[in-house]
């Protein structure tokens, strides 16, 4: 039979020159918007394997939380931003009005557990480094609570790849990311809110997989059950944080598409029926979460029903309905030539002096002025305690005055009993050769020598408001020397020797901003009139919504005003890669640190998963449009429906900061962490599964499979890595290491500040 010519065979149809086994499907070359999950397909689990996945969740969720209560007690001091939600706990039991930027959920529920431990509220976690053993501060259950909801997130991120159809193999690595990431146990062992945030960003993504699946049973009980759960989840998440938002971004981009796909008429679907899918939707996820949004302000305000730190943030219409807190009953206002009792408020020991001097040398040779002892005693009646508030301005003119005393006033104080000025000079003091010693000087002799002038102190107040009128019991300010720029400060280290009558000493500490120079009027002594009445404030009433929405005018403006820069901020281009961390706890003399950062080869690696997910997407659009088509029908569900998912809610909870001009920092980046994982466990399955059509496959019976040996052994390499990871960064992660300056520079990459590294 003679041959064709080319042009012949040309001419023919090309379905004639395809072999019937590699016709493409039908349904291969469908647009993607025509692309649906099949729920009874792609995310099918095999009733046999149930009790493998429960048992392998079982054992990461033990493991994540050995990780995260593991040391939970250490350090037994304040951490990073403890200093704020602590002090929050702590306000809410003594129910004193405050104000934060953050909705008031989460803070609650650690104000709850703090209440069911017995705690009174009475220490206010001022600063980084304080002591909760000296204060008695049920400081282990609260930070049990966060490591609670860290626990159980990566219960939910296991549950989230097992509900998605992806093999037990799979679940694990996903989880793993989460359970061995350094950035989510530093976190989610410390008195903060990003626990609960996190738990709960996990807990919408969980609640509405399982809800999209039960599409095919639309106004079923589960159907309901699900869609209300993820409503629930949602409102929890935005009662924490208002980032909460960006979770409703994610939903709200599947819940739109969704309706979308349900209002087409292909489908046979009614306008009353969408409409009655659009009304369920409206109610179960924007209606009823409101509502459990407003039901926690409805608590926050019910809580804090006295006067506090808050009041000046709010109108005075909102601040007549707060009631006296005991704070308030005993606050005075201090006028200049009131006699007045200062107070240390770390030892709580009163300012004192008396007619007995300095050695002239101390135990190690050292050489004293020979001054008048200044010292602090613990809280008994003693007038070597009184001391006289004078003006800077000692003319005639006035010297009588009787005006207020303010924050960041100049003054001097006279000693009464022995009738001398306090003052600081360049002395040592008798345990600290760099400090100044404090001593009191007749004012006889000050005018002889022509030393007022040495006498001169500013009151420096802690909350950096110059100007408001200095309160007995309610103003904590550092005492600073003018002339030498010194903070007088006292300890009970170490007490003074029998010369000193075993009082503790008091000096000049150069280190200003040290957090143990607080002082504050403890007692005005002798207050007769006005001053010494105590007149029961009236409580008004204002409408809830009124205060609601003036609380939420304040907080978006308090929020947006939060631009001043800080040492360990950062860019968001840096947080994928985790180019950076924050300082959160240092222990100079054991070297030891808490640095906040993550899991950094993970991290990459969710970088190179993303980057991976893009370059499919793109490479499976360009083919398509030239006709050919690689990818099978059940992976380009998997790509568009499920990874394209988890991919726009990693977008919406990192994009939206570039346009933010408020502090940003690293741990904001943890929501979007959380997603990016899930994206990587999802996009490494599927490099390892067959995709390809029949067209492009020799062997039609493994489309659809892994390659088990090869992904086995990928699996076991990258969680070989999680693992080094995790323990490479644990000294700082735990801070219960010391650590030499080379270990230390062996953990500082990319642009991290860790300390101790000289």
């Amino acid at each position: 039979m003679p041959s064709r010519s080319r042009a012949a065979r040309r001419a023919e149809p090309e379905h004639k020159h395809k072999p019937k086994s590699h016709s493409v499907e039908k349904d291969e070359k469908k647009p993607i918007e025509e692309l649906e999950v099949d729920s009874e397909r792609l995310s099918e689990i095999d009733p046999s394997q149930q009790k493998t996945y429960s048992k392998y969740c079982t054992l990461m969720t033990i493991l994540a939380a050995a990780v995260r209560f593991c040391f939970i007690w250490y350090p037994s001091e304040v951490v990073f931003d403890e200093v704020h939600f602590g002090k929050f706990a702590s306000y809410y039991l003594q129910r004193t009005y405050f104000f934060d930027l953050h909705p008031p959920f989460a803070k609650l529920l650690i104000a709850f557990v703090a209440y069911l431990s017995g705690y009174d509220g009475k220490f206010k976690f001022d600063d980084i480094g304080d002591s909760y053993l000296t204060h008695s501060v049920p400081y282990i259950p609260m930070r049990a609570l966060s490591a609670v909801f860290g626990t159980f997130t990566v219960t939910l991120v296991f549950n989230i790849m097992k509900e998605s159809g992806y093999s037990v193999l799979t679940c694990i690595f996903t989880s793993a990311l989460i359970a061995l990431d350094n950035a989510h146990v530093g976190e989610t062992r410390l008195i903060l809110l990003d626990a609960t945030l996190i738990f709960f960003v996990a807990a919408s993504i969980y609640c509405y997989i399982r809800f999209y699946k039960q599409r095919k049973q639309p106004f079923s009980r589960d159907w309901y059950l699900w869609l209300f759960l993820t409503g629930l989840s949602l409102s929890s998440v935005i009662s924490t944080k208002y980032v909460g938002v960006f979770t409703y971004a994610s939903i709200g981009i599947a819940v739109v598409y969704d309706l979308w796909q349900i209002l087409d008429v292909k489908r046979g679907n009614t306008l009353r029926n969408f409409a009655k899918h659009f009304t369920a939707r409206l109610m179960l996820l924007v209606v009823i979460p409101f509502c459990v949004y407003l039901f926690w302000f409805w608590v926050h305000f019910t809580v804090l029903s006295k006067s506090g730190p808050g009041d000046n943030f709010m109108t005075p219409e909102f601040q007549e309905t707060l009631g006296d807190s005991v704070l308030a009953k005993e606050a005075k206002d201090v006028h200049y030539h009131d006699v007045i009792t200062i107070k240390h408020k770390d030892t709580e020991c009163l300012l004192h002096s008396h007619l007995y001097n300095y050695p002239l040398r101390y135990e190690d040779g050292r050489i004293s002025s020979q001054g008048q002892q200044v010292t602090c005693v613990n809280d008994f009646n003693d007038t070597n305690n009184y001391w006289e508030i004078l003006p800077t301005d000692m003319s005639p003119q006035s010297i009588n005055k009787t005006s207020p005393v303010r924050e960041g006033d100049s003054f001097r104080l006279r000693h009464v009993k022995t009738n001398g000025y306090l003052l600081t000079h360049d002395v040592a003091s008798p345990f600290y050769p760099t400090n100044e010693e404090f001593t009191v000087v007749p004012a006889q002799l000050l005018n002889q020598s022509n030393n007022m002038n040495d006498t001169v102190f500013k009151f420096d107040p802690v909350d950096k408001r110059p100007g408001n009128v200095l309160k007995s019991k309610a103003s904590l300010v550092k005492i600073r020397h003018v002339p030498t720029v010194v903070a007088m400060w006292t300890h009970n280290d170490k007490l003074l020797p029998s010369w000193g009558f075993n009082q503790q000493e008091v000096n000049g500490n150069k280190e200003i901003k040290d957090a143990s120079n607080i002082w504050y009027v403890d007692s005005i002594i002798g207050l007769t009139g006005a001053r010494a009445l105590y007149l029961p404030k009236q409580v008004k009433k204002l409408p809830f919504l009124r205060k609601w929405i003036e609380l939420q005018g304040e907080m978006f403006k308090q929020n947006n005003e939060l631009s001043s820069e800080h040492p360990y901020a950062s860019e968001p281009q840096d947080w994928p890669m985790c180019l950076s961390g924050v300082s959160f706890w240092t222990k100079n003399d054991s070297r030891q640190q808490i640095f906040f950062v993550g899991n950094i080869p993970c991290w990459w690696l969710e970088c190179v998963c993303m980057s991976c997910f893009l370059a499919i997407v793109a490479l499976d659009l360009v083919t398509r449009r030239r006709g050919v088509y690689m990818l099978n029908e059940r992976a380009r569900k998997r790509v568009y429906m499920n990874i394209s998912f988890f991919f726009a809610a990693w977008a919406c909870h990192y994009f939206p900061f570039f346009l933010m001009g408020r502090q940003r920092f690293l741990h904001h980046y943890l929501p979007a962490h959380l997603l990016a994982a899930l994206l990587s466990g999802a996009i490494i399955e599927f490099l390892f599964t067959n995709n390809r059509t029949a067209e492009f496959t020799g062997d039609r019976k493994s489309i659809g499979k892994i390659s088990v040996y090869k992904y086995r052994a990928v699996i076991v390499a990258l969680l070989a890595a999680v693992v080094w990871g995790f323990v490479f960064f644990a000294p700082i992660t735990y801070g219960n290491v010391s650590l030499s300056v080379e270990e230390v520079k062996k953990r500082q990459w990319m642009n991290m500040k860790l300390h101790f590294t000289k």
